[in-house]
């Protein structure tokens, strides 16, 4: 694969398994220096498969642990970009099932977290002029099964890319919010009553999504795109399922 982001260093969190591990890989493949963060470091360096991605253990509910983390990281090698794929979800997600504690803890890791790091990037992105990719989802978007504090953290987490996206414009950060729709990942065994097979055959992969991650750090300076939705050919258009295939709701 040709160098395309030689010279670039990115920062992927989430980076175990699933958007972020694909993302943090191709990335990798495609010259950039990687720093791939997760709760589970030995995944990453599993799932990297012998490329040279730096891991690091993060939790990025934990402010100060991903200020000291991207700090490291920006002092000792700029950050040119950003990729927040770290994301959660339980089965228990309907709104007379929501206790305040797992609001906290969803509203924590999907949407505080992304703040987390984009304010500790910061500076280093405006250094470089650089580029943030907030993997949200059409759930944020679009009514379905995923449940109130999933969607109600990724449309947070979208808003916040435009928000942001139209603050630092003068200062040559971009941010783009990227809307999956459903992606055969791990994530999905979460659900109360997981995908069958071939849906989960239907659905995007990981890949997909990294391709969507790598486009967007390809394009010129010039060019920006604050949100880019993308959805399973087979199993969703416009937010509504295929009759053509198993009832299925919008990605999560």
């Amino acid at each position: 694969m040709a160098d395309t982001l030689s010279g670039k260093t990115a920062v992927v969190i989430g980076a175990s398994s699933g958007i972020g591990l694909a993302t943090a890989n191709l990335f990798s493949d495609s010259g950039a220096t990687v720093h791939a963060a997760a709760r589970r470091r030995s995944a990453i360096e599993e799932g990297a498969e012998g490329r040279p991605v730096t891991a690091h253990e993060l939790d990025i509910s934990d402010e100060r642990s991903v200020r000291r983390t991207l700090k490291g990281i920006g002092d000792s090698e700029g950050i040119d970009l950003l990729v927040v794929a770290a994301g959660m979800n339980f089965p228990e997600r309907r709104l007379e099932q929501l206790t305040g504690e797992s609001w906290n803890a969803m509203i924590s890791v999907n949407l505080s977290g992304a703040f987390y790091a984009v304010s500790a990037a910061l500076p280093y992105l405006r250094a470089s002029r650089g580029l943030v990719v907030l993997v949200s989802s059409v759930s944020g978007s679009w009514p379905d099964a995923s449940g109130p504090a999933y969607q109600a953290s990724k449309a947070g987490m979208t808003e916040l890319a435009h928000a942001a996206g139209f603050e630092e414009h003068q200062n040559g950060v971009r941010f783009t919010a990227v809307l999956p729709g459903i992606v055969d990942t791990p994530i999905l065994d979460n659900r109360p009553e997981p995908p069958p097979r071939e849906v989960r055959e239907a659905s995007l992969k990981a890949e997909d999504v990294a391709q969507a991650c790598l486009f967007l750090a390809t394009l010129p300076p010039r060019a920006y795109v604050p949100e880019l939705t993308l959805v399973p050919t087979e199993l969703q258009a416009l937010g509504k399922t295929s009759t053509a295939t198993p009832p299925l709701r919008s990605g999560e």
